[in-house]
């Protein structure tokens, strides 16, 4: 009985970690280039995919195979524009993302929301970060069918989480702080 539930729990993991099927995947690329939100019926949840740029310059890349850890964080605000005051902020999430090299085992490590993602070039697990699939935002009651939202998201390098001497280069250094733009985009429920 517990061998049976351990590998159905290993089974939904790798299902979840590696997402559809590489045909069905090829199949969607052309739908998730912009960022999009996905109402999930079973959960009544509004789900958040899309691809991102992961702001990765040279000086990082190189920081990252001498095995200084980068963190980056996924942002997402959902915001009601208002006529007669300031905007009201609905709801703001955030995931922060692990990128760190082990040389012993010559893999790069991908962390995030307890999970742990392992890779063997920098270039498939910065990729496997720049892609967000039906990430949980909020909850379908938190906004009114009808009314206009406006949602933006980015991927950013959080460089405050650097070592301190390299939180100095990054403050002087564009190199070591790339800057990622929001993007904006319309939401009616």
């Amino acid at each position: 009985m517990i061998a049976r539930l351990a590998l159905a729990l290993v089974l939904v993991l790798v299902a979840t970690l590696c997402g559809p099927v590489p045909a069905a995947r090829a199949a969607d690329e052309a739908n998730f280039a912009r960022p999009r939100l996905e109402l999930d019926a079973a959960s009544n949840s509004w789900m958040l995919s899309g691809d991102f740029e992961v702001p990765l310059t040279r000086s990082l890349e190189e920081a990252v195979r001498r095995g200084v850890p980068l963190y980056f964080v996924l942002e997402f605000e959902l915001i009601r524009p208002r006529w007669w005051w300031t905007d009201e902020t609905v709801v703001q999430r955030s995931v922060v993302y692990r990128l760190a090299y082990h040389a012993l085992t010559r893999q790069y490590r991908l962390n995030f929301d307890g999970l742990t993602q392992t890779w063997d070039t920098l270039s498939d697990a910065t990729q496997a970060m720049s892609r967000v699939r039906h990430w949980r935002v909020f909850d379908a009651s938190v906004v009114k069918p009808g009314t206009q939202y406006d949602a933006r998201v980015r991927l950013r390098l959080d460089a405050s989480q650097l070592p301190k001497p390299f939180q100095i280069n990054a403050i002087t250094d564009r190199d070591w702080n790339p800057q990622s733009e929001w993007k904006d985009f319309a939401f009616r429920p």
